[in-house]
């Protein structure tokens, strides 16, 4: 395996301009847009065929993108960028911006992953939500996810992206709490979208830094003129997209939200996890590469995020029984060696987008697993309620067995020709926040390393306490129990297709390096780079840790016989139970201050500026009183008044004339 180092983004191809198929790219967005919007028109009239619509167009959407893909083949390689203006969108004065859509081999790679996955989904979400009255109205929402994120990845602008990334957290905020009759699903809905906004605060400020600084919010653009920023400029768009990404992407410190995420049928888990929202915050990272290279700091912080998310997600995923929370903690993990590699720089900007690919399949695979565990145990998700299910859902088995397999790392499975080179390139690290240090290779390689041994512990444990072991489900025949059975064809067939894929694309896509070839007219022309200790060294530590750590599982999980009650555990276990009192910090830091702020803010309202207000309308009322009283109606008593006034008029005239 071949370690390169990738040139900045200055070298890049200049963008051509597209025809034939490649003109109508648009298409691959407006098909299912526009899918979407009939489904939520039409009502319950499209209740008997909506589904399919919203499928047939998921798959419309991905023949387009095939096509252009194939066109792009046809063109040399260094022409295979392009750029398809559509309209005028913001014109202001000198500062405008178009919508249009940048056609290049990374953008192309998310719409194949987004557009593929995202299709076999929606045949799988045919049958898991069969019996589902709104089911109509749930591929409407999946259509509209799809349609979003593919904004996201082909628009030419932070703008655009910018529309793109609104949807994907309008669509998830929608099938997360697609079940909102449940008090509970409609709070983590919720939670995802509120801390999801805070990302997107820190988005739009780096948007707002890019137009004082180049006076545009052109990808293109942005990144040719990043070189010649001032690197506290560059830091400061650096750090705030970072902010975005980590919103998106559940990363530390927003990633609070993803484990309730769960919350949603699981097709929607699979589709934020494996194709569509938790990734987009890694395609800003590697799409806004030159800004990272102008900021060592800015591009030091991505790693440290990633490195400080991807052991944070293991630990937690290592105390849970919940079947998709376990995996929900792997995505976080996952996506922060992604993370962690794009910080790296040129480096690791392709291995981050190629564990990125991988990952889909596998997640997506192992997440519509335990859709068909649920399916056949009727929507029981607590994992020491399951085991021995390997006899009941054999195709289920073994399908998620691969995706295991492929998040090991084990080869020839995907994972570990994607998530290896992460951890090569980690441990190639020579510099920390622009100065050089040869220790950062081995503090990240080694952080990345353990990272690999930790989730082989963890997805070992979830796959021996659901599909070994002995049964400890409650059968039927003894009263309120399951009946375990294998799920319909339309659920297990894209399971098996995606089961192919794990097994095999990451290293299909390994030989010749054709997926560092197919990158290089987006990310550069590739060097060679040394990492600090041997490649076969860190490949053979990596694959004993991970070993070790599946062994361990199964010593714990599937030869002893697993508990149905809870233990009690140690200290560890009990913070990683509730994600490492995640939700605590964030009340004591964010909830608790803001509320006491509102309180003091409400209690300033009604008792100073009210209170104000009060005193003068009592001090005005008081007063409007005892002028009343003077007021009698009677002449003689007004005759007093004027008697009155005149002998104190004529007093005070002699008193001053004294």
């Amino acid at each position: 395996m071949t370690l390169t180092l990738f040139s900045t983004a200055a070298q890049v191809a200049a963008p051509g301009q597209p025809t034939g198929i490649i003109s109508l790219a648009w298409l691959m967005i407006a098909i299912p847009a526009v899918s979407s919007a009939l489904l939520l028109v039409c009502g319950r009239r499209s209740d008997r065929w909506g589904h399919l619509l919203a499928t047939l167009a998921s798959w419309a959407s991905f023949a387009v993108g095939l096509g252009v893909i194939i066109a792009m083949l046809s063109a040399a390689p260094d022409t295979r960028r392009f750029e398809l203006p559509l309209f005028s969108w913001i014109p202001a004065g000198e500062f405008s911006v178009n919508f249009g859509l940048m056609i290049d081999p990374l953008s192309m790679t998310f719409v194949m992953l987004v557009t593929f996955v995202g299709s076999l989904i929606h045949v799988y979400a045919i049958a898991y939500m069969a019996h589902d009255d709104a089911r109509r109205r749930f591929f409407a929402y999946l259509n509209l996810f799809i349609a979003a994120m593919l904004i996201l990845v082909l628009a030419d602008s932070y703008a655009g992206l910018f529309v793109g990334w609104e949807g994907v957290g309008l669509a998830s905020y929608l099938l997360i709490g697609f079940w909102n009759y449940v008090p509970a699903n409609a709070v983590a809905a919720k939670k995802a979208f509120v801390m999801n906004r805070v990302g997107d605060m820190g988005l739009l400020i780096a948007m707002m830094a890019m137009v004082a600084n180049f006076s545009t919010v052109n990808i293109e653009e942005v990144n040719a003129a990043a070189a010649a920023v001032s690197p506290v400029q560059a830091t400061i768009i650096g750090f705030f997209l970072l902010v975005g990404a980590c919103g998106k992407s559940a990363q530390f410190p927003l990633q609070a939200w993803l484990g309730d995420a769960m919350a949603g049928p699981t097709p929607v888990s699979a589709l934020i996890h494996a194709a569509t929202m938790v990734t987009a915050g890694v395609y800003l990272i590697v799409r806004s590469g030159a800004i990272f290279q102008a900021s060592p700091i800015a591009a030091t912080a991505v790693v440290i995020v990633g490195a400080i998310t991807l052991l944070f997600g293991a630990i937690v995923g290592c105390a849970k029984d919940d079947m998709k929370k376990v995996l929900a903690a792997s995505t976080m993990s996952q996506i922060g060696y992604m993370m962690l590699g794009a910080g790296l720089g040129p480096i690791g900007w392709v291995f981050a987008i190629f564990h990125l690919f991988t990952h889909g399949f596998f997640k997506a695979l192992m997440f519509l697993g335990a859709g068909s565990v649920m399916h056949g145990m009727n929507d029981q998700v607590n994992m020491r309620r399951f085991g021995a299910l390997r006899t009941a859902m054999k195709v289920t088995w073994l399908t998620f067995a691969c995706g295991w397999l492929a998040i090991l790392g084990i080869p020839p499975f995907s994972g570990f020709f994607s998530k290896d080179k992460i951890i090569e390139a980690a441990f190639g690290a020579t510099s920390f926040a622009g100065h050089e240090a040869v220790w950062a290779g081995w503090v990240f390689g080694i952080v990345t390393m353990v990272g690999a041994g930790i989730t082989a512990f963890y997805m070992s444990r979830l796959f021996f306490m659901t599909f070994h072991g002995t049964a400890r489900w409650t059968t039927e025949a003894e009263g309120n129990g399951v009946h375990p059975h294998e799920s319909g064809p339309l659920m297990t067939i894209p399971m098996v297709i995606l089961a192919i894929c794990a097994a095999v694309v990451g290293g299909l896509l390994s030989i010749g390096d054709v997926f560092t070839t197919w990158l290089e007219p987006s990310l550069g022309v590739a060097e060679h780079a040394h990492p600090v200790a041997p490649e076969i060294a860190i490949q053979i530590v990596t694959l004993l840790l991970v070993l070790a750590g599946a062994a361990i599982a199964w010593v714990m999980y599937g030869r002893r016989e697993v508990p149905t009650a809870i233990p009690a555990g140690n200290a560890l276990t009990r913070a990683a139970r509730v994600d490492l009192y995640q939700d605590t910090v964030n009340e004591a830091l964010f909830m608790t201050p803001g509320i006491a702020l509102v309180k003091t803010a409400t209690l300033g309202d009604n008792k100073a500026i009210d209170g104000v207000v009060h005193l003068v309308e009592a001090a005005s009322t008081g007063t409007g009183r005892a002028v009343g009283f003077t007021q009698s109606g009677r002449v003689r008593t007004y005759a007093s008044y004027i008697l009155g006034g005149v002998v104190c008029a004529l007093a005070a005239v002699l008193a001053f004339s004294l």
